[in-house]
């Protein structure tokens, strides 16, 4: 018979999660900036599409032509229907190869305007010899994690500041289907999610509302609903010790999800990224490539009608 008070299968990584977390958060704004850097929107332009469907063609081209349903699981909170209205009718107008060419190009672009003669740098090189390493020791656990497979079957660019930005792409994306599964096993929709973290005020409202396509009516019915598992309080939504203690659990189980890929750097490999990395971050929010104003959806009505 099986014990089921044997928990080895729960023993975590001897490397610290939050470890993990700082390498990761230390280098995130030089994936990020790709969702609001206007060489991003300008390449898009070009090829016929606009913001929006920019963000949901170019983020969901690894996976092939893809319908809404798959984006609208991967990318968990975003309203259904906002999904649908570019997907797949994106793919009439351009092929998935030509819209990640055209990220990547975009990517080059916003970090050489970001970073200037940094892209040519011996920290750039270190950097992105460090980073590849953690994306392709996560490539040994692609199970579950749909949008990082996608992403990891791309080729690698050859440029420094490509592979950079390449590889913590993949970090991202193998970290956020990890924070997705946490989410699905915490028991919430993709719009609760998302209020959750609107009243952790992390991120401005207007903004989380706006850019996933919810109407006022879808939000506050939703609100009502946590308000009332106790997990939410106030006019102005804020978390109860409820909420708090469930969102540590979830950021929590998503910093054990995201360990494996940094396994192979150890804490002083991770403590290194995190230095090589942060002045590079620093740069790109000094640059506005960060600005959500420049967010896909900012522009475009927040009720999807």
């Amino acid at each position: 018979m099986t014990d089921t008070t044997d928990l080895r299968w729960q023993e975590s990584s001897a490397l610290d999660p939050a470890v993990v977390r700082g390498a990761w958060r230390a280098a995130e704004p030089l994936h990020g900036l790709i969702y609001f850097a206007p060489e991003a929107h300008q390449r898009y332009a070009a090829l016929g599409i606009d913001r929006r469907a920019g963000y949901f063609a170019s983020r969901a081209a690894a996976m092939g032509p893809v319908g809404p349903g798959p984006v609208v699981a991967g990318f968990f909170n975003f309203n259904p229907d906002l999904v649908a209205r570019a997907l797949p009718a994106v793919w009439e107008q351009v092929t998935p190869a030509a819209v990640l060419a055209a990220r990547l190009e975009a990517a080059g672009a916003a970090l050489r305007h970001a970073l200037g003669e940094t892209v040519h740098s011996p920290q750039m090189r270190e950097a992105a010899e460090t980073a590849r390493r953690a994306a392709e020791a996560a490539t040994a656990h692609p199970e579950g994690r749909p949008l990082f497979a996608a992403h990891a079957t791309l080729p690698w660019p050859d440029e420094p500041h490509l592979v950079l930005w390449h590889a913590q792409t993949l970090l991202r994306e193998f970290r956020g289907d990890g924070h997705v599964a946490a989410l699905v096993i915490a028991g919430l929709t993709g719009l609760e999610a998302l209020i959750l973290h609107a009243a952790s005020g992390e991120v401005p409202v207007d903004f989380l509302r706006r850019s996933r396509g919810w109407s006022d009516d879808q939000w506050q019915q939703t609100t009502d609903r946590l308000r009332e598992r106790g997990l939410i309080t106030g006019d102005v939504p804020a978390l109860t010790d409820s909420g708090r203690a469930q969102r540590v659990w979830i950021e929590a189980t998503t910093d054990r999800l995201a360990t494996p890929a940094y396994e192979v750097l150890g804490a002083d490999g991770c403590a290194r990224l995190a230095e090589l990395t942060r002045p590079m971050s620093r740069a790109v929010v000094a640059a506005g490539a960060l600005n959500i104003d420049n967010a896909a959806g900012r522009d475009q009505p927040a009720d999807p009608g």
